[in-house]
């Protein structure tokens, strides 16, 4: 037995220091408390062996309260939200009850506990219906040492299952009931004293029911127990939550569309992010120069239009002419926004169209846009008309964020685009946003 004390003492040495390295990381962005501290006191029955003329229930009452003879204290670590670890100690009084017509007996357990918990409220869901009820399931290997009339004792070991429903009362605080079952794999000795006969030799086995409170521990807003993820927060919070996220997305998105030369190809396109302001440019961002001397064909000097563009325009008059060109663009309905199948958020190769759209609506303050969200052919016309919406809506909040008045920006869902046939690329050209000027 001193062997079994040994590595129990061990398991729970490695479960403390487990838990302190994963503790780290848990201060390091992870979203709930793990920490737990559990008290609980009840009432214990001991269910055999006993010798003839000794027990401690009385047959004559049916719910048997003998008083409180059970408590249990216990530290608990959550690995994630569904599983943890748990060490406990417990002390039980086991002796006969008044009016029982048991001989006399008592007998003190003490026990120490390494358990494995699953949520079971988690794994069940039960976030779609409450936010204060919980279940925990919890089962490991237990060592004891019982001392029996006479002075005499004797250590056993086996393992322990037990579930134990929850009730929240504040974030840090839950009320508790526990049921748990203790089975002994070599217990010599009955409950009341005496040399277990031959035939329950090495066995044993009791019940304890009890209530108490857990404690949570942590500057998180919420533990392990009662982490719900988006499914636990309210509008608001959901609400601030996709604001700061579209607002990162908005952050990295302008730091990639750095246009260092302002020729209108974002650096991470760009192959020559230096050319000269107002010149005509490539997809790749290069200056034209048909005659390769190293100079852009527009400031090549020209007989009669010395400092002019080959077109006679300026820079400034260049600028306008894009921006022109952009607005018949727009108003044509080739500018679109496209998304990923069953995807709110647009996607990577239309970075640039939404940057364009940023720019052009800056550079003229009155103007105002009109987006309309479609989704493709695939799924229910009631969850495609919802998609198309999100579209539209993620996509005003992402220019919103960009510092364009939400009173300048009109949103419409308008459903499944049937104009384009039901082929792959039929189905991503019908998955988007136009975009019109008013």
């Amino acid at each position: 037995m001193p062997k079994m004390i040994k590595i129990t003492a061990t398991i729970a040495a490695l479960f403390v220091a487990n838990a302190l390295l994963a503790q780290q990381d848990s201060l390091q962005g992870k979203p709930f408390n793990r920490w737990s501290v559990e008290i609980n006191a009840g009432q214990n029955k001991a269910l055999k062996p006993f010798t003839e003329g000794y027990y401690s229930a009385n047959p004559e009452k049916y719910f048997n309260f003998t008083g409180v003879n059970h408590f249990d204290v216990g530290v608990r670590y959550m690995l994630s939200d569904r599983f943890g670890l748990k060490l406990d100690g417990g002390y039980d009084l086991i002796e006969n009850q008044d009016g029982s017509g048991s001989l006399p007996f008592s007998t003190k357990s003490y026990r120490l506990g390494v358990q494995g918990v699953i949520n079971v409220g988690h794994i069940l869901n039960f976030e779609n219906f409450t936010h204060r009820f919980g279940l925990l399931a919890h089962g490991g290997v237990q060592v004891s040492r019982f001392k029996v009339s006479g002075n005499r004792q004797e250590d056993n070991g086996g393992v322990m299952l037990g579930l134990t429903p929850q009730l929240k009362l504040t974030r840090w605080c839950a009320l508790t009931g526990d049921f748990t079952y203790i089975g002994n794999v070599r217990q010599h000795y009955t409950w009341d004293g005496q040399l277990s006969v031959k035939e329950n030799n090495l066995t044993g086995g009791m019940i304890h029911t009890a209530v108490g409170l857990t404690f949570y521990l942590g500057g998180k807003e919420s533990h392990a127990d009662w982490y719900f993820g988006n499914a636990g927060k309210t509008t608001i919070e959901k609400v601030s939550e996709l604001t700061r996220e579209n607002k990162k997305r908005l952050d990295d998105f302008e730091k990639m569309m750095e246009d260092t030369d302002r020729d209108g190809v974002p650096d991470y396109l760009d192959a020559q992010n230096n050319t000269p302001n107002g010149v005509k440019v490539d997809s790749k961002g290069r200056f034209l120069d048909n005659n390769g001397n190293g100079t852009p064909d527009e400031l090549e000097p020209r007989s009669g239009q010395d400092g002019k563009s080959a077109n006679g325009s300026n820079g400034s008059n260049a600028e306008n002419s894009q921006s022109d060109a952009l607005r018949e663009l727009i108003a044509g309905g080739y500018l679109n926004v496209f998304y990923d199948v069953n995807k709110d958020e647009p996607n990577s190769a239309s970075a640039n169209n939404i940057y364009h759209i940023i720019r052009y609506l800056k550079k003229f303050p009155t103007t105002r846009v009109t987006l309309k969200g479609y989704a493709d052919k695939k799924g229910s016309e009631k969850a495609n008309l919802e998609l198309s919406r999100r579209r539209a809506v993620n996509l005003s909040q992402l220019i919103i964020a960009s510092g364009i008045d939400a009173n300048r920006v009109t949103i419409a869902g308008d459903g499944i685009d049937a104009s384009f046939p039901a082929s792959g690329t039929g189905l991503q050209l019908a998955r988007r946003v136009s975009i019109t000027l008013e």
